[in-house]
């Protein structure tokens, strides 16, 4: 009999427990949605992987069965998750107000809780200025002739080789390219290689947060290890020999150290550096990819592009000088083909902000210490704002703005919109030059598949050759 009575006991607070965990307390109303299973919630079917750029089926289809906004649990946590514009540019607004920067735990351990996604918005805008200054319009001017050449030597290797896997080999182009200028690492001059450390961290990020050896986020968080350890040693190395005039990231990170009252710690800088390291590369050669299929499937894009890039030598006095500022900041078209790129292949599922307070909107409740996941794909992929949405279309960018509205958020928006936009789209465009200009290629193969971000299993692949330009030889797509 007792025996009974305690089966029914546990049965009662096991059916309780998950009575609370499906329905959480709220002193409003929570949007419409489901929590899931106890422990992992959602999480599964929000990460499960799928081949089209169309809006992700974790959100479209609970999109068409609780409308906009709706409430889920996602790697641990209770989430209110947005696909309305209003409310995803509300969020933006409040930040530091009413909301903060809310990225899971694991995201966190990877990427250092003291990185720009994460400080005050003080000690933000003070990390903001001081990247700006390496990687701003203003020192990206200067900076033209370093971006260009790494490029135009890069993309001269690919061409003797019988394939190139463009991932891969735009990742090492950027990455040297950006370890270069942040803090003036050479990989050809190093004994060791610093990018191989972030090998594993795509896969990282949307593994099951368990540190035990052999998982793939115990692979990530030792590569992670590995890179700040190299990086500490180079800020000792660089305290050594410590120059007047800053050239690179570490030389600001010095002179800041030293000030008086800084608000700067060695941890919040290994951290940033740390993030901007990754993303710089991560984030601009998938876009890279994705603009040369797009480009590679639509001879129409090609041959304007081409016309237009043409039309920038032919001005020149002398055809072989380098590319300017005003160069590039003509280069109309191409800027529509790399906002349609990024609008029709959003790379991340959204941003993630948390609520410091209570928020009361349209009528729903998010309660205090939820997060929010703000979701823009829906807005890039709107019929209502974007014709055929799924059309890769760069005329439609024509005489519109690009900055970061409610029906654009490709690179963020409000006080933490990406600090890197500017030196994605020179690196982006300076790419695009060259490939236009300088070389024909073919396809050979690859697949897209979106996760958490998006990727390409088994390479993207394709075989380039440079064109003989004194013959006016043109480039060829696969279908030529």
């Amino acid at each position: 009999m007792l025996g009974v009575c305690i089966v029914a006991l546990v049965a009662i607070g096991i059916t309780h427990w998950v009575y609370r965990w499906r329905n959480p307390r709220c002193n409003g109303k929570l949007p419409p949605g489901s929590m899931g299973w106890p422990l992992i919630g959602e999480t599964l079917q929000y990460l499960a992987p799928n081949s089209s750029f169309d809006v992700p089926p974790f959100i479209k289809t609970r999109r068409e069965r609780y409308g906009p906004i709706f409430k889920s649990q996602l790697m641990g946590a209770p989430f209110i998750v947005s696909t309305d514009p209003e409310l995803n540019m509300y969020v933006f607004q409040q930040d530091d107000k009413l909301f903060q920067s809310g990225y899971p735990d694991s995201v966190q351990k990877i990427f250092g809780k003291q990185q720009m996604g994460n400080v005050h918005v003080l000690v933000y805008k003070y990390l903001k200025r001081m990247t700006l200054n390496l990687i701003g319009p203003e020192s990206l001017k200067k900076a033209l002739p370093e971006i260009e050449q790494a490029i135009h030597t890069s993309m001269q290797q690919w061409s003797f080789q019988d394939t190139t896997d463009v991932k891969e080999a735009a990742a090492d182009m950027i990455f040297s390219l950006s370890a270069k200028r942040l803090m003036s690492y050479d990989s050809s001059n190093s004994s060791d290689n610093l990018r191989a450390n972030f090998s594993a961290f795509a896969d990282g990020l949307i593994a099951i947060p368990l540190n035990i050896p052999g998982t793939a986020f115990h692979k990530c968080l030792q590569g992670r290890d590995r890179v700040l350890s190299r990086l500490k040693d180079m800020l000792q190395e660089r305290r050594a020999t410590s120059r007047k005039q800053p050239i690179d990231f570490f030389d600001y990170v010095l002179q800041e150290l030293d000030k008086e009252g800084t608000v700067l710690t060695e941890e919040i800088c290994f951290d940033l550096m740390f993030l901007l390291l990754y993303t710089s590369f991560e984030t601009t050669s998938t876009a890279m990819t994705l603009l040369l299929k797009f480009v590679s499937e639509h001879p129409p894009v090609l041959k304007q592009l081409t016309e237009e890039h043409e039309k920038i030598i032919k001005r020149r006095e002398n055809a072989n000088s380098g590319l300017t500022w005003e160069e590039y900041k003509s280069m109309k078209f191409t800027l529509q083909v790399i906002n349609e790129t990024v609008r029709l292949a959003s790379q991340v599922p959204g941003i993630f902000r948390k609520a410091i307070k209570e928020v009361q909107f349209k009528g729903y409740t998010i309660p205090e210490g939820w997060s929010v996941l703000v979701c823009f794909q829906p807005q890039h992929l709107n019929p209502e704002k974007y014709e055929d949405p799924l059309a890769f279309n760069p005329w439609r960018w024509e005489g519109k703005e690009s900055g970061a509205s409610k029906d654009f958020m490709a690179f963020g928006g409000g006080l933490r919109s990406c600090v890197g936009a500017e030196f994605g789209k020179v690196k982006m465009a300076v790419f695009v030059h060259f490939l236009v200009t300088k070389y024909r290629w073919e396809v050979i193969g690859g697949k897209t598949v979106r996760n958490y971000t998006i990727q390409f299993p088994g390479g993207f692949h394709i075989r380039m050759q440079q064109k003989d330009t004194r013959n006016g030889e043109q480039p060829i797509t696969p279908d030529t």
